[in-house]
């Protein structure tokens, strides 16, 4: 039976985190608004809930969510306990944002793609500052996809420096491409990938070449993204998709998978959360909670003990694909 709580084994350098961990883009604003009452509360509530793993970005609100991840744990001694990741990619030069953004609670920075030494350097410089930390656990590269190959020869070597420096304990990827992430896997030595939205009841793609790469190289996978920005769990034709408006196609899987597991009474929210553990490489996924207490309501739903024939039902009806080991 999983537990929220439960300490699995993250990487290769002997880090123990949390089942689930606490995905902070939220507290960048993503999609609305977050007081910082709500946003301290909701980071107490994780403390209090036994949740040790904290994953962050520069980028969710153009540096807001970093501080507020780092006041949050501030409040508290389990700051010294917490596993923390960010990510480098992006540098924040002083600056109104202009263009479409997710995000509502916009720092005064703007955002510029960079993943050169130098580059590496500053951000993780910068957010340990914005967290009051003097180190973190774990640094990702966000965001290649339009960078790969910059993101491969230059960010990837320096990361792979600061480990080697202790700076960091673990170093990976954060995505949301499976194809590409598997690049990383094959032709670095990472040991971490974060990739969401790739593994979850409504996109299994991870399934065909990251999860099998990542279990051959002792690569540790977290998933994200497991209601696909909302729409799993309310699929309706307001509901987004990957950051985006749901399509008809995807509202109509949605629909059908609700349908798949009514019989069995149990939340498609428990359901959700869970899935991306029945693969081994996956040691752990993100919640993205907004307040404490749906942080709490997620928490509940993942330690529910699932029927073990529902998933043998949900792949029968082939809305879901099997997992051969």
């Amino acid at each position: 039976m999983l537990q929220h709580h439960q300490l699995v084994s993250f990487g290769r350098a002997g880090l123990k985190i949390s089942q689930v961990g606490l995905g902070t883009a939220p507290l960048g604003g993503m999609f609305s608004s977050v007081k910082e009452a709500t946003s301290d509360e909701l980071i107490k509530t994780a403390i209090e809930m036994g949740v040790n793993y904290f994953d962050t970005s520069p980028f969710y609100g153009h540096t807001k969510s970093e501080k507020r991840l780092g006041r949050g744990l501030a409040f508290s001694e389990a700051r010294k306990l917490a596993i923390i990741s960010t990510k480098v990619g992006r540098v924040f030069v002083p600056g109104v944002h202009q263009g479409p953004t997710i995000f509502r609670d916009l720092e005064p920075f703007v955002p510029v793609f960079d993943y050169s030494a130098g580059g590496v350097r500053k951000s993780f410089e910068e957010s340990l500052e914005r967290l009051g930390v003097d180190h973190v656990d774990i640094l990702l590269i966000h965001d290649p996809e339009n960078h790969m190959d910059q993101a491969i020869n230059k960010a990837y070597p320096e990361l792979d420096k600061m480990r080697s420096e202790g700076l960091v304990k673990s170093i990976g990827v954060g995505i949301n491409f499976s194809n590409l992430a598997t690049r990383f896997v094959e032709e670095t030595d990472i040991d971490i990938v974060l990739i969401a939205g790739r593994f979850t009841l409504l996109d299994q793609s991870a399934l065909k070449d990251l999860l099998p790469q990542a279990q051959k190289r002792n690569v540790s996978v977290v998933a994200a993204g497991v209601f696909n920005s909302g729409v799993l769990v309310n699929p309706t034709t307001e509901a987004t998709y990957d950051y985006q408006q749901a399509s008809a196609e995807i509202i109509k899987k949605t629909k059908a998978i609700h349908q798949a597991i009514k019989p069995y009474s149990v939340p498609v929210s428990a359901v959700g959360l869970q899935f991306p553990l029945r693969h081994p490489s996956v040691k752990a996924i993100l919640t993205g909670a907004r307040t404490g207490a749906e942080l709490k309501s997620n928490l509940k739903d993942f330690d529910l003990e699932l029927p073990s024939e529902l998933w043998s039902d949900l792949e029968s009806k082939e809305l879901i694909q099997p997992i051969s080991i």
